[in-house]
Protein backbone atom coordinates (compact mmCIF):
# COMPACT_ATOMS: atom_id res chain seq x y z
CA UNK A 1 0.00 0.00 0.00
CA UNK A 2 1.24 3.35 -1.09
CA UNK A 3 2.40 5.97 1.65
CA UNK A 4 0.69 8.83 0.32
CA UNK A 5 -2.81 7.85 0.47
CA UNK A 6 -3.86 9.68 3.51
CA UNK A 7 -7.00 10.86 3.15
CA UNK A 8 -9.40 8.65 4.18
CA UNK A 9 -13.17 8.56 4.30
CA UNK A 10 -14.85 6.73 7.33
CA UNK A 11 -18.02 4.29 5.98
CA UNK A 12 -20.20 2.71 9.22
CA UNK A 13 -22.58 0.27 8.99
CA UNK A 14 -25.52 0.88 10.71
CA UNK A 15 -25.44 -2.13 13.27
CA UNK A 16 -25.30 -1.02 16.85
CA UNK A 17 -21.87 -2.86 17.33
CA UNK A 18 -19.76 -0.78 14.06
CA UNK A 19 -21.41 2.36 15.18
CA UNK A 20 -20.56 1.92 18.71
CA UNK A 21 -17.03 0.86 17.40
CA UNK A 22 -16.15 3.17 14.88
CA UNK A 23 -17.33 6.21 17.69
CA UNK A 24 -13.09 6.34 19.09
CA UNK A 25 -12.44 6.47 15.46
CA UNK A 26 -13.76 8.65 13.90
CA UNK A 27 -12.20 11.13 16.50
CA UNK A 28 -9.05 9.81 15.64
CA UNK A 29 -8.64 10.81 12.45
CA UNK A 30 -9.54 13.34 10.24
CA UNK A 31 -11.78 12.55 7.74
CA UNK A 32 -13.27 13.48 4.09
CA UNK A 33 -15.77 12.79 1.78
CA UNK A 34 -15.71 9.59 0.07
CA UNK A 35 -15.45 11.36 -3.07
CA UNK A 36 -12.41 13.22 -2.25
CA UNK A 37 -10.82 10.07 -0.42
CA UNK A 38 -7.49 8.06 -1.44
CA UNK A 39 -9.13 4.90 0.60
CA UNK A 40 -12.85 3.98 1.99
CA UNK A 41 -12.37 2.85 5.56
CA UNK A 42 -15.58 0.39 5.88
CA UNK A 43 -16.66 -0.68 9.74
CA UNK A 44 -19.02 -3.40 9.93
CA UNK A 45 -19.40 -6.82 8.27
CA UNK A 46 -18.60 -8.91 5.28
CA UNK A 47 -22.48 -7.54 4.31
CA UNK A 48 -21.56 -3.96 4.85
CA UNK A 49 -18.48 -4.58 2.60
CA UNK A 50 -20.52 -5.94 0.11
CA UNK A 51 -23.02 -3.66 -0.18
CA UNK A 52 -19.81 -0.47 -0.36
CA UNK A 53 -18.39 -2.01 -3.19
CA UNK A 54 -21.73 -2.76 -4.98
CA UNK A 55 -22.75 1.03 -4.50
CA UNK A 56 -18.91 1.31 -6.28
CA UNK A 57 -19.61 -0.51 -9.07
CA UNK A 58 -23.05 1.22 -9.92
CA UNK A 59 -21.15 5.16 -9.46
CA UNK A 60 -18.43 3.98 -11.13
CA UNK A 61 -15.85 4.82 -8.10
CA UNK A 62 -13.35 2.46 -7.78
CA UNK A 63 -11.37 3.32 -4.62
CA UNK A 64 -9.16 0.99 -2.28
CA UNK A 65 -11.54 -0.44 0.90
CA UNK A 66 -10.07 -1.21 3.91
CA UNK A 67 -12.51 -2.89 6.42
CA UNK A 68 -12.69 -3.32 9.71
CA UNK A 69 -14.58 -6.42 11.15
CA UNK A 70 -17.36 -5.32 13.61
CA UNK A 71 -19.73 -7.43 12.24
CA UNK A 72 -19.92 -11.09 12.15
CA UNK A 73 -17.90 -13.36 9.69
CA UNK A 74 -15.50 -10.97 8.79
CA UNK A 75 -13.53 -13.00 5.91
CA UNK A 76 -12.99 -9.84 3.79
CA UNK A 77 -12.50 -7.32 6.40
CA UNK A 78 -9.25 -6.53 9.03
CA UNK A 79 -9.58 -7.02 12.82
CA UNK A 80 -10.12 -4.40 15.17
CA UNK A 81 -6.62 -2.93 16.39
CA UNK A 82 -4.71 -0.42 18.67
CA UNK A 83 -2.68 0.88 15.93
CA UNK A 84 -3.76 4.38 13.87
CA UNK A 85 -5.91 3.99 11.08
CA UNK A 86 -3.70 6.10 8.89
CA UNK A 87 -0.35 3.40 10.01
CA UNK A 88 -3.05 0.29 9.08
CA UNK A 89 -3.58 1.72 5.69
CA UNK A 90 -0.28 2.43 4.60
CA UNK A 91 1.36 -0.70 5.90
CA UNK A 92 -1.52 -2.34 3.98
CA UNK A 93 -1.32 -5.48 1.36
CA UNK A 94 -3.66 -4.35 -2.50
CA UNK A 95 -5.43 -7.60 -3.25
CA UNK A 96 -7.48 -7.00 -6.54
CA UNK A 97 -11.09 -8.43 -6.96
CA UNK A 98 -12.49 -8.94 -10.21
CA UNK A 99 -16.77 -9.43 -10.37
CA UNK A 100 -19.12 -10.88 -12.28
CA UNK A 101 -22.16 -9.23 -15.02
CA UNK A 102 -24.98 -10.68 -14.85
CA UNK A 103 -27.53 -10.33 -17.59
CA UNK A 104 -30.67 -11.83 -16.72
CA UNK A 105 -33.82 -12.05 -19.07
CA UNK A 106 -37.12 -12.35 -17.81
CA UNK A 107 -39.95 -14.02 -19.23
CA UNK A 108 -41.29 -11.04 -20.21
CA UNK A 109 -38.00 -10.06 -22.79
CA UNK A 110 -36.90 -7.55 -19.99
CA UNK A 111 -32.84 -7.58 -19.36
CA UNK A 112 -31.77 -7.41 -16.24
CA UNK A 113 -27.61 -6.39 -15.57
CA UNK A 114 -26.22 -6.64 -11.97
CA UNK A 115 -23.04 -7.18 -10.89
CA UNK A 116 -21.61 -10.52 -7.89
CA UNK A 117 -18.45 -10.12 -5.87
CA UNK A 118 -19.19 -13.72 -5.23
CA UNK A 119 -21.48 -15.44 -6.88
CA UNK A 120 -24.35 -15.76 -9.46
CA UNK A 121 -26.92 -18.64 -7.89
CA UNK A 122 -30.22 -19.55 -10.07
CA UNK A 123 -32.65 -20.82 -7.77
CA UNK A 124 -36.02 -22.44 -7.47
CA UNK A 125 -38.45 -20.62 -7.02
CA UNK A 126 -41.24 -23.23 -5.57
CA UNK A 127 -41.28 -26.88 -4.50
CA UNK A 128 -40.80 -27.86 -8.03
CA UNK A 129 -37.36 -28.94 -9.04
CA UNK A 130 -36.01 -26.38 -11.44
CA UNK A 131 -34.49 -27.84 -15.06
CA UNK A 132 -31.80 -25.78 -16.14
CA UNK A 133 -29.75 -25.67 -20.00
CA UNK A 134 -26.19 -24.90 -19.28
CA UNK A 135 -24.05 -23.89 -22.36
CA UNK A 136 -20.38 -22.11 -22.15
CA UNK A 137 -19.19 -20.48 -24.75
CA UNK A 138 -22.50 -20.88 -26.55
CA UNK A 139 -22.14 -24.42 -26.87
CA UNK A 140 -24.31 -26.80 -24.71
CA UNK A 141 -22.54 -28.74 -22.06
CA UNK A 142 -25.65 -29.91 -20.20
CA UNK A 143 -29.16 -30.21 -21.92
CA UNK A 144 -30.65 -30.52 -18.42
CA UNK A 145 -29.63 -30.20 -14.88
CA UNK A 146 -32.16 -30.70 -12.60
CA UNK A 147 -32.18 -29.82 -8.85
CA UNK A 148 -32.37 -26.94 -6.52
CA UNK A 149 -30.18 -24.87 -9.00
CA UNK A 150 -26.72 -24.09 -10.12
CA UNK A 151 -24.13 -21.23 -9.14
CA UNK A 152 -21.44 -19.50 -10.42
CA UNK A 153 -18.34 -18.56 -7.90
CA UNK A 154 -15.15 -15.89 -8.59
CA UNK A 155 -12.38 -17.71 -6.37
CA UNK A 156 -12.97 -14.70 -3.61
CA UNK A 157 -17.02 -16.13 -3.61
CA UNK A 158 -15.64 -19.72 -3.27
CA UNK A 159 -15.48 -19.92 0.58
CA UNK A 160 -18.96 -18.46 0.63
CA UNK A 161 -22.04 -20.37 -0.87
CA UNK A 162 -20.03 -22.16 -3.36
CA UNK A 163 -18.22 -23.79 -0.21
CA UNK A 164 -21.79 -24.44 0.75
CA UNK A 165 -22.57 -26.15 -2.17
CA UNK A 166 -19.64 -28.16 -2.12
CA UNK A 167 -17.76 -26.65 -4.40
CA UNK A 168 -14.33 -26.16 -5.08
CA UNK A 169 -11.99 -23.30 -3.16
CA UNK A 170 -10.23 -20.93 -5.60
CA UNK A 171 -6.94 -19.60 -5.17
CA UNK A 172 -6.88 -15.62 -5.50
CA UNK A 173 -5.42 -14.86 -8.49
CA UNK A 174 -6.28 -18.55 -10.44
CA UNK A 175 -8.05 -16.60 -13.20
CA UNK A 176 -11.03 -19.55 -12.60
CA UNK A 177 -14.33 -20.02 -11.84
CA UNK A 178 -16.41 -22.45 -9.81
CA UNK A 179 -19.49 -23.54 -11.98
CA UNK A 180 -21.09 -25.74 -8.73
CA UNK A 181 -24.99 -27.53 -8.92
CA UNK A 182 -27.04 -26.70 -5.88
CA UNK A 183 -28.55 -29.87 -4.67
CA UNK A 184 -28.55 -32.01 -8.15
CA UNK A 185 -31.33 -34.51 -8.93
CA UNK A 186 -30.10 -35.18 -12.52
CA UNK A 187 -27.16 -36.15 -13.32
CA UNK A 188 -27.21 -37.14 -9.37
CA UNK A 189 -23.36 -37.37 -9.49
CA UNK A 190 -21.97 -34.56 -11.48
CA UNK A 191 -20.17 -32.26 -9.35
CA UNK A 192 -19.63 -29.09 -11.28
CA UNK A 193 -16.79 -27.72 -13.53
CA UNK A 194 -14.07 -25.14 -13.04
CA UNK A 195 -13.85 -22.86 -15.75
CA UNK A 196 -11.72 -20.30 -16.90
CA UNK A 197 -12.99 -16.69 -16.00
CA UNK A 198 -12.54 -16.07 -19.70
CA UNK A 199 -15.94 -18.28 -20.32
CA UNK A 200 -19.40 -17.03 -20.92
CA UNK A 201 -21.64 -19.14 -19.26
CA UNK A 202 -25.11 -19.64 -20.07
CA UNK A 203 -28.34 -21.00 -18.79
CA UNK A 204 -32.06 -21.77 -20.13
CA UNK A 205 -34.86 -22.46 -17.73
CA UNK A 206 -36.68 -25.17 -19.34
CA UNK A 207 -40.39 -25.43 -18.26
CA UNK A 208 -40.37 -22.24 -16.51
CA UNK A 209 -44.30 -21.94 -16.24
CA UNK A 210 -43.89 -24.63 -14.59
CA UNK A 211 -40.86 -24.73 -13.06
CA UNK A 212 -40.16 -21.09 -12.41
CA UNK A 213 -36.57 -19.81 -11.30
CA UNK A 214 -35.15 -16.70 -9.64
CA UNK A 215 -31.58 -15.49 -10.54
CA UNK A 216 -29.33 -13.75 -7.66
CA UNK A 217 -26.40 -11.71 -7.75
CA UNK A 218 -24.49 -11.02 -4.69
CA UNK A 219 -27.54 -9.39 -2.90
CA UNK A 220 -29.98 -8.52 -6.23
CA UNK A 221 -32.57 -10.85 -7.09
CA UNK A 222 -34.66 -11.63 -10.70
CA UNK A 223 -37.74 -13.38 -10.45
CA UNK A 224 -39.18 -15.36 -13.17
CA UNK A 225 -35.76 -15.74 -15.36
CA UNK A 226 -35.90 -17.15 -18.86
CA UNK A 227 -31.90 -17.28 -19.27
CA UNK A 228 -29.41 -16.36 -17.82
CA UNK A 229 -26.34 -15.21 -19.24
CA UNK A 230 -22.12 -14.54 -16.87
CA UNK A 231 -18.90 -12.88 -17.59
CA UNK A 232 -16.34 -11.50 -15.35
CA UNK A 233 -16.00 -7.76 -15.35
CA UNK A 234 -12.35 -7.23 -16.39
CA UNK A 235 -13.14 -3.61 -16.55
CA UNK A 236 -14.56 -2.99 -12.80
CA UNK A 237 -12.12 -4.19 -10.91
CA UNK A 238 -11.90 -3.66 -7.51
CA UNK A 239 -9.01 -2.96 -4.86
CA UNK A 240 -9.58 -4.68 -1.25
CA UNK A 241 -6.74 -3.75 1.76
CA UNK A 242 -5.14 -6.32 4.07
CA UNK A 243 -2.87 -6.01 7.10
CA UNK A 244 0.11 -7.97 6.33
CA UNK A 245 0.34 -11.81 6.57
CA UNK A 246 -3.60 -11.47 6.41
CA UNK A 247 -4.60 -11.14 2.95
CA UNK A 248 -7.73 -12.59 1.47
CA UNK A 249 -5.41 -14.91 -0.98
CA UNK A 250 -3.43 -16.42 2.14
CA UNK A 251 -7.42 -16.62 4.50
CA UNK A 252 -8.56 -18.71 0.95
CA UNK A 253 -5.56 -20.97 1.15
CA UNK A 254 -6.01 -21.58 4.81
CA UNK A 255 -9.70 -22.39 4.45
CA UNK A 256 -8.64 -25.52 2.55
CA UNK A 257 -7.25 -26.60 5.29
CA UNK A 258 -10.12 -26.35 7.90
CA UNK A 259 -11.93 -29.55 9.45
Amino acid sequence: MKKDRTKLALLVSDSLKAQAGAAALSEAHEWVAPEDADVLVVVGGDGFLLHVLHEMLERNLFKPCYGVNLGTVGFLMNRNSRRTIAERVARAREVEVVPLEMDAVTRDGRHHRFYAINEVSLLRETRQTAKLEVAVNGKVQMEELAGDGILVATPAGSTAYNLSANGPILPLGSRMLALTPISPFRPRRWRGAILPDSARVSFRVREPDKRPVAAVADQKEVRDVAEVHITTARDHRLTLLFDPGKTLEERIFAEQFQV
